[in-house]
């Protein structure tokens, strides 16, 4: 596997952050990370559980977002500081941290997170179109199944384009509630008051459980660990200091929006809803329809549909990224991302069908508020390895946090904790009483299992203070010039240039012979590109094919006759697929290769082939304009 501990290699180090001018330019380098993570804040599971909480509750719980908010904007500073500092992601670092069995139950444990957030973009997509297209619910999540390749597409674009996509979905979102903010009219004074910390009953506490768990997503942070390390950061300490200041703007930016989105809709929700006496509206469906008749206004529900839509596209983008970095992290195990995506979404597709078929359609409100406490349950496990981490000076050097950011971090991580727990023992005193004869599956399945999960999280609080794992220290520069010796110039043996029988083609192989001479062996290379190639690989036998074989070999025999050491190799599909490959077979030294001069327009037509080559080889690579 190519670059096991490199997070989302095909986009690590991509963004140039060393950028000439003032503050607002080298901060906008930076910016786009925490859009991507801030949009699993805005999910549709967000709208289920602040519709309910303010639809029953009014204003009350409008303290538990703010606190969300705070814990995550901190966590997510974290989160950023490990990928920048560390240059691994988190489940790099809870790999480094623990034993094997543990990182196996934190594995499933965090699959587990992604399938409940891809749940509720399943269903949100699902119910957005209901609400726009009045197409069968059931019909709507088979429909999303399609969106799973929107990813792949962006991903293709480049890293910088996906998050101009995004940012462009989550202003749809704002705008819409905006308007319908204007429209509600909210009690200024009623809501001050919301922010006045109180839990009114049992039920108030699930809803607030629900919320955390849809605010501090544990997935978001494996996400931001990754996502940072796509900028091409400055390793010295000044370097790494800007650079984590920057992600901790772009954090509080972007997360600042996500509150403005979640309490939009529970100050909707609690002006329209429970001012008006409809305290069950915990269904998105109920408050579309009642939007109109509430707010006197067609348009309305229109921009609540739009919105929901513009949601679960967006935030459909974390649990593919998400679930790629968990497993790449924990198994060291990649697969195609077309299979991950396609996973991913059918674990959520086919429990969303199955439910809709037998409890009907009235049951996503349900489903979207427990797959938050789901999130929630998880949180745990996912953000004492992060504190464990960043605080050990010993992997993070002078970046280790400080006292404030520890106190902070495990004050949330309790209050999360604690939280859970006497959620745990609330619920399950529920099913007990409710199982009557079939108390048995409670006591000997349910119990187990929670004991079980209870023991884990207190090896992994425990076992880093108990017993420290090898010590893997950041590595940072001196930042004193230690002087140059002179030393021998490079001798490449073997040397690739990849050909596209373009005009650069001369201008690659000239500068390969003059840094090889006649003593090196010249291996040409060239990718078939065709639709066919892309399917059928080497066993493809077409025109353009055929020409290739014989262009190439022209270029060898050339060479041959000039009294070089030649040979020539194809590949066959994406050009930064199979370059990559071939280097690899053929023990290939340096490679050369020649720019195509393409710029925005024609990049997203040709694509970006040369920086794909570049972070996918482990050998120099010369770019010959």
């Amino acid at each position: 596997m190519k670059h096991p501990e490199r997070s989302l290699s095909e986009v690590h180090g991509t963004v140039e952050t060393n950028v000439k001018g003032g503050f607002w330019r080298r901060l906008f380098a930076f910016l786009g990370p925490a859009y991507l993570v801030s949009v699993g804040y805005m999910d549709p599971g967000n709208w289920a559980t602040d519709l309910a909480g303010g639809s029953r509750f009014g204003y009350a719980l409008l303290w538990v977002l703010l606190m969300s908010n705070l814990i995550a904007l901190l966590l997510q500073s974290l989160s950023a500081r490990l990928g920048v500092v560390a240059r691994r992601d988190l489940a790099q670092a809870s790999r480094e941290l623990y034993h094997p069995a543990a990182n196996i139950f934190n594995y499933i444990l965090a699959e587990i997170a992604i399938a409940a957030t891809d749940l509720a973009e399943v269903l949100g997509m699902a119910i957005g179109l209901q609400l726009l297209f009045d197409i069968p619910l059931v019909w709507g999540v088979a429909i999303s199944v399609l969106d799973a390749f929107l990813l792949l597409f962006l991903m293709h674009l480049g890293i910088r384009k996906l998050e101009a996509f995004i940012l462009g979905l989550i202003l749809i979102i704002g705008g819409a509630f905006l308007v319908q903010m204007f429209l509600a009219k909210p009690d200024v004074v009623e809501m001050a008051g919301g922010f006045i910390p109180s839990i009114p009953n049992d039920e108030a506490l699930f809803i607030a459980i629900g919320i955390i768990g849809a605010t501090v997503m544990p997935h978001n942070l494996y996400l931001h660990s990754a996502l940072v390390q796509t900028r091409k950061i400055d390793p010295s300490k000044q370097g790494l200091k800007r650079a984590i200041r920057f992600n901790i703007i772009d954090s509080a930016v972007a997360l600042n929006l996500a509150l403005f989105v979640n309490g939009a809709i529970l100050i909707l929700a609690a002006a329209v809803f429970h001012k008006h006496g409809y305290s069950g509206v915990s269904e998105i469906q109920d408050a579309h329809q009642l939007l109109e008749p509430l707010l006197g206004k067609s348009y309305a529900p229109t921009l609540f549909a739009i919105a929901l839509i513009a949601a679960g596209q967006s935030s459909t983008v974390t649990g593919t990224l998400a679930g790629q970095i968990v497993m790449e992290g924990y198994l060291h195990l990649r697969i195609a991302p077309w299979l991950r995506r396609l996973i991913t979404r059918l674990l959520a597709v086919i429990p969303a069908i199955l439910a809709i078929s037998y409890f009907g359609e009235r049951s996503t409100g349900d489903m979207l508020v427990l797959s938050q406490v789901i999130l929630s349950m998880q949180l745990g496990f996912a953000i004492i390895p992060l504190l464990h981490y960043v605080s050990d000076k010993q992997r993070m050097g002078d970046f280790a946090i400080g006292f404030w950011a520890k106190l902070g971090g495990w004050a949330s991580a309790a209050v999360i904790v604690v939280l859970n727990v006497q959620l745990v023992i609330q619920e399950v005193t529920v099913w007990t009483q409710q199982a009557g004869s079939q108390r048995w599956v409670v006591q000997f399945l349910v119990l187990p299992l929670l004991f079980f999960a209870g023991g884990m999280l207190a090896y992994i609080t425990l076992k880093p203070l108990l017993r420290r794992s090898p010590k893997h220290k950041t590595k940072l520069p001196h930042g004193a010039f230690a002087g140059l010796e002179e030393l021998p110039p490079p001798e490449y043996r073997r040397i690739g240039v990849a050909l596209d029988f373009s005009d650069s083609d001369t201008a690659a192989l000239n500068h390969a012979l003059q840094l090889g001479g006649k003593n090196a062996e010249y291996v040409l290379l060239h990718a078939v590109e065709s639709a066919g190639a892309w399917v059928m690989g080497a066993d493809i036998s077409d025109l353009e094919t055929t020409e290739d074989h014989e262009n190439l070999e022209h270029y060898a025999g050339r060479l041959r006759e000039l009294g070089y050491t030649c040979e020539a190799h194809i590949g066959y599909g994406p050009a930064k697929q199979a370059i990559p490959k071939l280097v690899e077979a053929h023990d290939i030294k340096l490679l050369v290769m020649g720019a195509h001069g393409h710029r925005t327009l024609k990049d997203l037509i040709f694509g970006q082939t040369i920086d794909a080559v570049r972070h996918a080889v482990d050998v120099p690579v010369l770019i010959v304009q």
